[in-house]
């Protein structure tokens, strides 16, 4: 184990929370510090756009076990502004700087925003952290006009949470609901969003933005104008690493590192989670960055454990795997589908609704899709497993 006297974790999430985890019970007993910009203890972001939107959840109910009696020093409302490799030394926003001799990046990410609309302003919100969902809540009434910009899945979750709170929804996006996880799934999203009664806008953008009363007057590319009291931006997220700015680290697209998490051109620091980007062994070395929350989990342990292995590190390959729920059925992935050119329907029928199928690249597997039938694709994930380096399809 390499010899660490003070180890700083850079970001209070689910990532950062595994790797503390994992550097305590891999032996590490030297001063371990967490930072996090929120003020709450690290906690579950899966169920802000369901339970907690639809009051199933409190705030206590999310936050995630372990964290208030594990052996650390928490700096939380403390965001981290700077990183200087050099001195080995991280600064707060508070102005406190933390020498380190073993450092875990896990910023995680944060709500990409719109230019049309303003983030602060008190009727536009994102669904990202606690804070924006307990005030998102907030307005869920019946007869309340919600706009959501954004066909994702957080788009798609926030849409079936308001709508089972009698909220009227407008989805507006240029890509099909859930396009990451296939066409299939994409069908069916679009089906279950109209049998809810949303009224799904697909290939278009938001065009202008005037105020009207207490909210928007807003017209898409085509023309079509859509009233809104309250209006959601969910296009996806960016890596939190404008701390990094300075610090000589490759952040395009989140932090560069190796194969085994260590972060390129620095000794004694790795990374996990949603900022990572690296060449994933499972795929060949094939880079990728993914924002999953089975990936957070993997690599903040993996991380750790490279860490403390310094040159022994060995590399971390993942299938990534992700779930999300709405309007009473379970959406689940595994590998990745958005690589398929044809997918193969094993169980179920995507007429019906309730399906599993493979996804292939040609002809090599690259991942599987499923709605409602968990089993089926727990198959899929070991072939995939299984198939290791064979995972890479030639020139993608």
């Amino acid at each position: 184990m390499t010899e660490l006297q003070q180890v700083v974790v850079v970001g209070a999430s689910l990532a950062g929370l595994r790797a503390a985890e994992t550097l305590r019970r891999l032996g590490y007993a030297g001063r371990l510090v967490v930072v996090g910009d929120e003020t709450h203890l690290p906690y579950d972001r899966p169920p802000l756009s369901k339970e907690v939107l639809r009051g199933d959840h409190t705030a206590a109910d999310v936050m995630l076990s372990g964290a208030d009696e594990l052996d650390v020093e928490w700096r939380l409302g403390s965001p981290a502004v700077a990183l200087d490799p050099t001195r080995r030394v991280v600064s707060l926003g508070t102005g406190e700087q933390l020498p380190y001799d073993g450092l875990v990046l896990a910023t995680g990410s944060g709500a990409r925003t719109l230019p049309l609309f303003d983030p602060e302003a008190p009727h536009v919100h994102a669904v990202r952290t606690l804070p924006d969902a307990l005030r998102l809540k907030e307005v869920l009434r019946p007869g309340t006009r919600l706009l959501i910009v954004g066909c994702g899945f957080v788009g798609i979750e926030t849409a079936s949470s308001a709508r089972s709170l009698g909220v009227e929804v407008t989805v507006v996006g240029l890509d099909e609901p859930v396009a990451p996880a296939g066409r299939l799934a994409s069908a069916q999203a679009t089906r279950l969003l109209v049998d809810a009664g949303v009224d799904l806008r697909v290939g278009q953008t938001v065009e202008t933005v005037e105020p009207a009363g207490s909210g928007y007057r807003v017209t898409l590319t085509d023309g079509s104008v859509v009233g809104a009291d309250h209006v959601v931006v969910a296009v996806g997220s960016v890596p939190n690493v404008g701390w990094l700015a300075g610090s000589g680290l490759d952040v395009q697209n989140g932090v560069e590192c190796d194969a085994a998490l260590r972060v390129v051109g620095i000794e004694g620091v790795v990374a996990a989670g949603d900022i990572v980007r690296w060449p994933n062994a499972a795929y060949g070395g094939m880079p990728m960055r993914v924002e999953h929350w089975s990936n957070a989990v993997e690599q903040g342990v993996a991380a750790a454990a490279s860490l403390l292995a310094g040159a022994d590190a060995v590399p971390f390959g993942s299938v990534p795997s992700f779930w999300s729920d709405h309007f009473g059925i379970r959406l689940q992935s595994v590998g990745l589908p958005r690589l398929a050119t044809r997918f193969e329907v094993v169980e179920g029928d995507p007429e019906d609704g309730v399906f599993c199928a493979e996804a292939y690249a040609d002809d090599i597997l690259v991942g599987g899709v499923a709605y409602g039938m968990p089993r089926p694709l727990v198959r899929i994930r070991m072939s995939l497993v299984r198939a290791g380096v064979a995972l890479a399809p030639a020139g993608r």
